[in-house]
C-alpha cells in the first residue's frame, strides 16, 4: 500500500472531516487506502466507512475491516450506491482527486510522459475511450477544444492541426509517437510542463474527470446529514475552481440564488477561509502536495 500512493495532506483531511466515533463516512477516491485506514483509527466499533474507486488495481489494497466497505465504481454514482447500502445520512465525505502516484508510476497505464506504452489513461480500465481513441479519431476541432480548455495550452489550434496532420500519414498509437508528433509545438524550456498539460487534457477527456466532479459534487449535499463535512483536495484549478464555486454559490457559475428574504440558496459554509496547502516540509518529501489545494465545507442545518 505504501508504493500505490502517498496520502497528501493526511492530517489536515482528518482533522476537517472532524470524525465523531459512531459515524458515518464515505472516502470517494480510495486509491491506496492511505485516508480511509487513517480514518478507521479514529472510528469506534459502530462507525462505519465506505469507498469508491473505479480503478480495479485499488482492489489489492482492500481493508480486511468489519467497518469496511468497497464499492467498485465513480464517484459520479454517489448517491445511487450510498444508497444501495443503506448509508444515507453520512456524517462526512473525502475526495482525493486526479491520478495516484501508482497509476503515474504504471508504464503500461499510459498516464505518464517518462514511460513509453499505448497511448491509454483509463482510471477504469474496461471503459471503451482511450487516449489513443482521442488523438486518432477525434475531430481537429474538438482536439482544439480539450487541449484549449482542459491543457489551457496557449497555441491549443496548432497543436491540434499538427496532429491531425501527422495521423493521415499513420496513427499516433504510443506515449512516444505522440511526443514525437507534437515535438515542434513545445516551447523550448518548458517540455516537461507543456507535455504535462497535453497528458493533463486528454486524461481529462477520457475519464470525463469534470463531468463526473460535477455529478459528484452536485449529490453531497443529499448524502450528507445535517452539519456533515465536505473535504475536496484537487491537483489543478479547473477542478480547484469547480469546487470553490460549488462551495460558495451552491453551483459552478454565475451568482448565488436567494430566497424571498433575501437569504442564499446553498447548502453548504465554507470552513476553511480559502484553500488549505501543504506545509513546505511536506512538498519537500511528496512533491505531489506542491499543486494540493483543500477545501472543507459543511453542510447547512435547514
Amino acid at each position: 500500500m505504501s508504493n500505490y500512493h502517498t496520502p497528501v495532506m493526511l492530517q489536515q483531511c482528518i482533522e476537517a472531516l472532524n470524525i465523531k466515533k459512531d459515524g458515518t463516512y464515505i472516502d470517494v477516491t480510495f486509491g491506496g487506502g492511505g485516508h480511509s485506514r487513517e480514518i478507521l483509527k479514529h472510528l469506534g466499533k459502530n462507525g462505519r466507512l465506505l469507498a469508491f474507486d473505479q480503478d480495479a488495481d485499488a482492489q489489492q489494497n482492500m481493508i480486511d475491516d468489519e467497518r469496511f466497505e468497497f464499492i467498485d465504481q465513480n464517484f459520479r454514482y454517489l448517491k445511487n450506491f450510498s444508497r444501495l447500502h443503506g448509508a444515507i445520512p453520512v456524517d462526512g465525505i473525502l475526495a482525493d482527486l486526479g491520478v495516484s502516484s501508482y497509476q503515474f508510476d504504471q508504464p503500461d497505464r499510459g498516464f505518464s510522459i517518462r514511460f513509453d506504452a499505448e497511448l491509454d489513461m483509463r482510471m477504469n480500465q474496461s471503459a471503451e475511450l482511450t487516449a489513443k481513441d482521442v488523438v486518432n479519431n477525434y475531430t481537429e476541432a474538438e482536439l482544439h477544444r480539450i487541449f484549449g480548455i482542459y491543457g489551457e495550452i496557449q497555441n491549443a489550434k496548432s497543436l491540434a492541426n499538427t496532429i491531425a496532420t501527422a495521423r493521415l500519414n499513420k496513427p499516433v498509437a504510443t506515449v512516444a509517437d505522440l511526443k514525437n508528433v507534437i515535438a515542434a509545438r513545445i516551447p523550448k524550456g518548458k517540455e516537461n510542463k507543456y507535455l504535462a498539460q497535453v497528458f493533463q487534457a486528454l486524461r481529462i477527456e477520457v475519464n470525463q474527470e469534470l463531468e463526473a466532479l460535477k455529478d459528484f459534487l452536485n449529490q453531497t449535499a443529499e448524502v450528507l446529514g445535517e452539519n456533515g463535512r465536505l473535504v475536496v483536495m484537487s491537483y489543478h484549478s479547473l477542478e480547484d475552481r469547480l469546487v470553490k464555486n460549488f462551495i460558495a454559490k451552491g453551483k459552478f457559475s454565475g451568482e448565488v440564488e436567494k430566497d424571498f428574504f433575501g437569504n442564499d440558496q446553498k447548502p453548504f459554509e465554507a470552513i476553511s477561509r480559502g484553500a488549505i496547502i501543504a506545509p513546505d516540509e511536506e512538498i519537500q518529501n511528496n512533491n505531489r502536495a506542491r499543486s494540493a489545494k483543500l477545501r472543507v465545507a459543511v453542510k447547512k442545518v435547514v
